[in-house]
């Protein structure tokens, strides 16, 4: 095929501005009816009854998850997925914007199918849930969901308008230490301490700490300290997040944490256990033909997309899972300004306010553009391809 002409964005122009009305009625639906990972039940309802009513046809259930779909429409290579985020997080309701995520990609997979009226290729809409520390992505991708994926595309509103995300790879680990327990005044020189050890990994770690790379760091809390004042503790336990600016960097953290955890048992007597306790969130990679054809149709509505800031990282995804298998996008659009932050009450009304539903029609219209763009020109779709040291056809 040919790339896409201006007739065609055009019509998706046209297609957006006829449906905003309606997508930000969805966007507002799941705002005002938070529910979180792994129960997104009426979320899923809602979107997956919107891609039927289009003519999608529609998995539920896909990766071992209730919640999680994929809707299709088309059954030939060139695919091109969008993606769907719709959990929320406790307290705070959806602080995060997936509301807008989920509408976004809703509203580009059904204009992008109008507008293809059944042409080649095909349009997948994938609902994944539990972003916020489930993993949906990261069990759909080890499931093959984007194994014939040739782009997977999705936006993130924030306080930036950044073309790209810079997103850390991210995994916790459970560290526990066994000791044998003592009456602290009967029998003191019999027990031994498993509470002191996990204290001093805490120190241990503390010291590695200043000599990280930069966005590597170790964050921990006690999930576990010993039953009585009165017992040396048996057994102690220690939760800890990771994260690095690559997985590579990811994993010499993590034997780095092994490390230590083995020496201060050394020193101690004790025995330690370390074992992963989450689903590991790969760093993002960003596809950059298509972030730069998605801000180059942003722009047309007055967005403008930059460089992230030298050195600023905004936390972990598991799109970055998925990075790692197909090109991908992740861009962040600004829904309030750069003094505001999101995981916070501001944010959450932030993403139901009227700059919020201006975003969402512009960023709907660019991802239906980018969408369709990867199925009509091959050229870009080789670019893609091309950073992967493959070809789209050589997979």
């Amino acid at each position: 095929m040919s790339p896409t002409s201006d007739v065609a964005y055009r019509r998706i122009h046209d297609e957006v501005a006829a449906r905003a009305e309606a997508l930000w009625q969805v966007a507002s639906s799941l705002h005002a009816d938070p529910e979180y990972a792994f129960e997104e039940r009426r979320a899923a309802e809602l979107l997956t009854g919107e891609l039927r009513r289009a003519g999608f046809e529609v998995s539920e259930g896909v990766a071992g998850m209730p919640t999680a779909f994929v809707a299709r429409s088309g059954a030939s290579r060139p695919a091109v997925a969008l993606l769907l985020e719709y959990d929320a997080l406790p307290g705070l309701g959806h602080a995060c914007g997936h509301n807008l995520i989920a509408a976004a990609g809703l509203g580009a997979a059904l204009t992008a199918r109008a507008v293809l009226d059944g042409g080649e290729g095909t349009v997948l809409a994938v609902g994944s849930p539990a972003e916020e520390g489930g993993g949906g992505k990261v069990l759909e991708t080890e499931a093959g969901l984007f194994d014939d994926v040739d782009a997977a595309l999705m936006f993130h509103p924030g306080v930036h308008d950044w073309v790209r995300a810079p997103l850390t790879a991210q995994e916790q680990y459970r560290v526990g230490f066994h000791g044998r327990a003592a009456h602290p005044t009967g029998n003191p020189t019999e027990g031994i301490d498993a509470l002191a050890a996990l204290v001093e990994l805490f120190n241990v770690l503390a010291v590695l700490g200043r000599r990280l790379p930069e966005a590597s760091h170790v964050q921990g809390i006690v999930t576990h300290g010993g039953e009585a004042t009165n017992i040396v503790p048996e057994y102690a336990e220690g939760l800890f997040g990771l994260r690095a600016a690559t997985t590579g960097a990811l994993d010499e953290l993590a034997a780095q944490l092994g490390e230590c955890a083995a020496g201060v048992a050394r020193a101690t007597g004790t025995t330690p256990v370390v074992e992963r306790a989450t689903l590991r969130y790969e760093h993002f990679r960003d596809s950059e033909p298509l972030s730069e054809r998605f801000a180059a149709h942003l722009a047309r509505a007055g967005i403008r997309l930059t460089p992230p800031e030298r050195g600023v990282y905004l936390g972990s995804s598991d799109i970055g899972n998925v990075s790692a298998r197909v090109p991908a996008i992740h861009p962040f659009v600004a829904i309030m300004d750069e003094n505001g932050s999101d995981h916070t009450p501001e944010f959450a009304v932030a993403a139901a306010s009227d700059r919020a539903r201006r975003v969402l029609t512009a960023v709907t219209e660019a991802l239906a553009c980018t969408a369709v763009d990867v199925l009509g020109d091959t050229e870009l779709r080789d670019r893609a391809w091309s950073a992967y040291g493959r070809s789209a056809t050589g997979r």
